[in-house]
């Protein structure tokens, strides 16, 4: 599945991180090591949970979480040591205990799309350990933002492997 988004189509979509690359985030290759694609991509999910009223101190107020379920990446393009990425986030769907979205890691050092990140996250009551339904007020604010997704442009470029 070839990934073909300019940056101007991109710049809609929210930034939920930005980091310069650091030293120790090389690899035996000479770029960026693939746990911090990773390590990047959820920082930015976080972020992203944070617009829903889904904060780490909001979860533990009431004994909530967030669980990735299932997850799809793409590297589109090497990230080296000492450039910038930022990323930015599409919500796409949810259910009623489950939230589909998507990040794209964009390096603004070189201008190229870097990476996307396809993700299936699901609440869970911690008590439990199990999934169980968004409150009203967090699917309201969920679906408020999925409404100002659905209406960009363009299509998001999902793995066909990820569903609700």
């Amino acid at each position: 599945m070839r990934v073909s988004l300019s940056l101007d189509q991109l710049e809609i979509l929210p930034v939920t991180n930005r980091v310069t690359i650091p030293e120790d985030y090389r690899d035996e290759m000479g770029h960026m090591n693939i746990m911090y694609y990773i390590h990047i991509f959820d920082r930015a999910a976080w972020e992203m949970f944070n617009w829903f009223g889904l904060s780490i101190e909001d979860l533990r107020e009431v004994n909530g979480g967030m669980f990735a379920l299932r997850q799809f990446i793409q590297y589109l393009a090497e990230v080296h040591i000492g450039e910038t990425v930022v990323v930015r986030t599409r919500v796409l769907g949810k259910s009623a205990k489950r939230l589909h979205f998507m990040h794209f890691m964009i390096n603004e050092t070189t201008g190229k799309l870097a990476s996307t990140f396809e993700v299936l996250a699901s609440y869970v009551d911690m008590t439990t350990r199990r999934t169980a339904p968004f409150t009203l007020e967090i699917a309201g604010l969920i679906q408020i933002r999925i409404d100002e997704h659905a209406q960009i442009a363009w299509q998001a470029p999902v793995s066909g492997v990820i569903a609700l």
